[in-house]
C-alpha cells in the first residue's frame, strides 16, 4: 500500500512536471483531474502493464527490447482514454535562434507525443525512484 501512494505522488510530480514544461499535456488546470490521472497510471503500470509485456514478450525478444515502449504508449492512451479530462496534446517548438545557434521548428503528431510523453515519463520518474532509494 505503501509503494502504490509513493507511486501516485511520483507520478502526479512527473505529469505536472511535463505538463508545465512541455504544454503537450492538458488536465484543465484542475489538480483533482491530474490526481485521478497518476491513480489511474499507478493502478495501469501495476495491472495492464504486466499483462502486455506478457503478451508482447515474443516481440519484445524479437526487438531486443525496443517493443518495451510500445507498452508504455498503450498505458498513456489508456489513462487519456479513462481520465476525461486528461488529454495529450500535440507538441509544438516554434524554434529558436541564440546567438547564431540555430534550433528549427519542432511539431509532432499525436503517436509521436504520447511516445515522447511516455518516454519523459520513464525518465523523470526513475530518477525520482533513484533518487528516493
Amino acid at each position: 500500500m505503501k509503494s502504490l501512494f509513493r507511486s501516485i505522488f511520483i507520478n502526479f510530480f512527473t505529469l505536472f512536471l511535463i505538463s508545465s514544461t512541455t504544454g503537450s499535456i492538458y488536465y484543465a488546470k484542475s489538480f483533482l483531474v491530474l490526481f485521478y490521472s497518476a491513480l489511474s497510471l499507478s493502478i495501469f503500470n501495476l495491472i495492464v502493464k504486466p499483462i502486455l509485456n506478457l503478451l508482447l514478450m515474443p516481440i519484445n525478444l524479437l526487438t531486443l527490447g525496443a517493443s518495451k515502449w510500445l507498452v508504455n504508449v498503450i498505458v498513456i492512451y489508456l489513462v487519456t482514454i479513462f481520465v476525461t479530462d486528461f488529454k495529450i496534446l500535440s507538441f509544438n517548438f516554434p524554434g529558436m535562434n541564440l546567438y547564431g545557434f540555430v534550433v528549427p521548428p519542432i511539431s509532432l503528431a499525436f503517436f509521436w507525443t504520447l511516445f515522447l510523453v511516455s518516454f519523459l515519463i520513464e525518465v523523470i520518474s526513475g530518477f525520482i525512484y533513484w533518487l528516493i532509494k
